[in-house]
């Protein structure tokens, strides 16, 4: 079950990593594709897919945040990464702001990646 459930969690990444890239591409180039209603609601979607898999696959390890600290960063980068997303994708923003932010967030998501490959806090901040 525990196998199941992270190739499920490991899709649920993927998939959003590459429908924000998308997005975000769509977004700052000004394409009617970013404002079409599967791309407004499948995102949620796949990321409460990949927020409950995460929960249960941290539950049946008995790995908890505040408690491992490779799991508190992810949380930490994860807040980040959705607050950075949140601008990128905003429009109204001036263009510059929104790229900078579109940039940052998919750093933020690759760290994040890094530390749940690597178990370590700093991810591939810890090779810099």
């Amino acid at each position: 079950m525990y196998l199941a459930l992270k190739h499920f969690h490991i899709t649920c990444v993927v998939l959003s990593g590459v429908g924000f890239a998308l997005r975000g591409g769509w977004a700052l180039a000004g394409s009617p594709l970013a404002r079409a209603r599967l791309t407004r609601v499948l995102p949620h979607v796949v990321d409460s897919c990949l927020l409950l898999s995460a929960i249960g696959l941290a539950w049946m390890a008995g790995q908890y945040p505040f408690v491992h600290g490779w799991l508190t960063a992810k949380i930490v980068g994860l807040l980040a990464y959705i607050g950075l997303g949140m601008l990128a994708l905003k429009p109204g923003r001036p263009l510059a702001l929104r790229g900078g932010a579109f940039v940052a967030a998919l750093a933020t998501f690759s760290w994040i990646v890094s530390v749940a490959l690597s178990k370590n806090p700093l991810g591939w901040l810890a090779g810099l």
